[in-house]
């Protein structure tokens, strides 16, 4: 018994040593270490041999298998090196080769167009107040001054949500309230940002972008709003534009009035774009009494002016864009340009 250990040892030495596969090498485990492995067999035939003979070849076989072990393993771990080696130089990188060009982008036109319109407005001493996109009924339309039965709140212009008090606000005018509640009067605001309404085709989206202003003070008037648009339209456009004011009607404002710059795609003379050679950009008009109640202020002692602001109007206006919708499109062969 004692030679055939001898030679067992010798010839898995032997293979162990030329095995040159780890799959190789794990069949050689099994077969001499394994559960029915040719070590295993004889430990369990033990009892057939001398009494005399047993804890010797027991310890024989013990030690057989810890040299085994100890041989797989580093045999083993030498054949997972070789193979990490030939990878990494099979996969080698020259990192000096000038790497792959990326895609580089750009901001959005209508983020350009906003930041822009910030910018001018910070210089003009206004802060910028954000509020949520979820609104209760209450600031949405009852504390703008807006009926129960306007039409702005019918669901064919409105995305209410399960419960009819919530809506996706319609305009960012409730931030307005909002700021007049938390931070008293006087006040001078401007409030971008995402508003939505039922509403698709070459000049309207679902969603869109808004910037309305704020400015109560004591002794504010019609004259200082139209002053202040005029100022802040010649220098977004960076000319003396043409516009004019439109008498009309808000619920929150009173006198109301909407702006209306000429149409850069015909340049007055009437297009698919703008139907008159106009092209309707804002609209605005002194706060009324009962808005400024609403958010506990003194109509008497204090007067305001808001302005509402179609941010992607002006993108359009600014990049003699005809359609809207293209700005929401997300064609790359569009957005490029910008």
């Amino acid at each position: 018994m004692q030679d055939k250990l001898t030679n067992i040892l010798r010839t898995a030495k032997q293979q162990i040593a030329a095995s040159d596969d780890l799959t190789v090498l794990d069949q050689l485990r099994v077969q001499y270490l394994g559960k029915s492995g040719e070590l295993t067999k004889i430990l369990k035939n033990l009892g057939n041999l001398i009494p005399e003979e047993r804890p010797k070849v027991g310890a024989k076989v013990n030690q057989i298998k810890t040299q085994l072990k100890d041989l797989l393993t580093e045999r083993h771990t030498s054949l997972q090196n070789a193979a990490l080696d030939k990878k990494l130089q099979n996969e080698k990188i020259d990192v000096t080769l000038p790497g792959r060009g990326g895609h580089l982008g750009s901001a959005h036109p209508v983020t350009q167009v906003k930041n822009r319109m910030i910018d001018i407005f910070s210089r003009m001493g206004f802060s910028i107040v954000e509020g949520p996109e979820i609104e209760d009924e209450y600031h949405n339309f009852t504390a703008l001054n807006i009926s129960e039965h306007h039409p702005a709140r019918a669901a064919s212009d409105t995305f209410y949500l399960n419960d009819d008090r919530y809506l996706l606000r319609t305009q960012t005018s409730p931030v307005q309230i909002r700021a007049m509640e938390k931070y008293g009067v006087p006040i001078r605001v401007i409030t971008p940002g995402k508003v939505f309404r039922r509403d698709y085709d070459a000049t309207h989206v679902p969603m869109f972008h808004q910037m309305e202003g704020l400015l109560v003070d004591e002794k504010t008037s019609f004259a200082d709003l139209k002053g202040l648009l005029h100022n802040f339209l010649n220098e977004f456009f960076e000319q003396d534009v043409v516009l004019r004011f439109r008498p009309s009607y808000f619920p929150f404002t009173e006198p109301s009035a909407e702006v209306d710059l000429q149409c850069a795609m015909c340049e007055g003379k009437g297009c698919k774009l703008c139907g008159s050679g106009w092209l309707e950009v804002l609209g605005c008009g002194m706060v009324h009494p009962s808005v400024l109640e609403s958010a506990g202020i003194d109509s008497e002692k204090y007067t305001g002016f808001a302005f509402g602001i179609g941010i992607d109007r002006f993108a359009m206006r600014s990049y003699k864009i005809n359609d809207l919708r293209l700005l929401f499109d997300n064609d790359v062969r569009f957005l490029e340009q910008f």
